[in-house]
């Protein structure tokens, strides 16, 4: 596993005043935002991956977006990834795309079962944030506990680790940086415990809380929520 000794000496956040680095002049960077949970996917692929020295940190800020990012990457979303003189966006594509043309830990499984449920649960991630979001909204609770059910439900699935697969993979990182700021806003604004009653997921968190390659990319948790209230749920 390749994971970090040290923590990374993070860049300064590029805003509307920030020089845009030179584009398509080799180096690989990562355009990403350290308090997007979709970005944070591709950031924790590269480092466990091991490609700290890869791939190049251009955090962006989501309050004043540089003009030039939108040149980089016409959506001007994050993540994004410059490579090969393209940018790529998408963050389930991303992670894909690192483990198909990067050296480093497979986020992708070999075994066929093991990749068709991969790609079952790639697929849920949009209806599992979507049935939380909409509770955190005012929505009933019905789908949002069936939605924790199915995630406890899924680590069962297979039985040689505490991850979705078992080992470490792409499932886990489509799921924790989400299930990281859901965790606390739903105790703080419905009081709901989503590891109550679920074993499997609390053991889940505490494992990857363990791991550095997504320790890394762990931000002041205070900090997450408040950008998540204010951009999500408009609090």
């Amino acid at each position: 596993m390749a994971e970090l000794d040290n923590r990374e000496v993070l860049p300064s956040i590029f805003d509307s005043t920030s020089t845009q680095p030179p584009l398509f002049d080799g180096t690989t960077r990562l355009y990403t935002a350290f308090t997007c949970p979709y970005a944070q996917r591709a950031w924790i692929a590269r480092n466990y991956k091991g490609l700290q020295n890869k791939i190049q940190l251009v955090p962006i800020s989501l309050d004043d977006k540089p003009t030039w990012y939108k040149e980089v990457y016409p959506p001007a979303k994050v993540p994004a990834l410059e490579h090969n003189n393209k940018v790529t966006g998408e963050s389930l594509d991303l992670l894909k795309y690192l483990d198909e043309n990067f050296e480093g830990p497979r986020l992708f499984p070999d075994d066929p079962a093991k990749n068709e449920f991969t790609e079952q649960m790639l697929a849920y991630a949009g209806t599992f944030g979507g049935a939380v979001l909409s509770h955190l909204k005012g929505a009933p609770d019905t789908e949002m506990i069936a939605a924790f059910d199915q995630i406890e439900d899924a680590l069962s699935k297979f039985g040689d680790g505490p991850f979705f697969l078992g080992q470490f993979s792409a499932v886990d990182i489509a799921f924790i940086p989400f299930v990281e700021r859901f965790q606390p806003l739903l105790l703080e604004l419905k009081n709901y415990d989503i590891t109550s009653g679920r074993p499997k997921l609390a053991a889940w968190i505490e494992e990857l809380n363990k791991m550095e390659a997504y320790k890394q990319t762990k931000w002041d948790i205070n900090e997450l929520t408040s950008a998540f209230k204010k951009r999500v749920l408009g609090k």
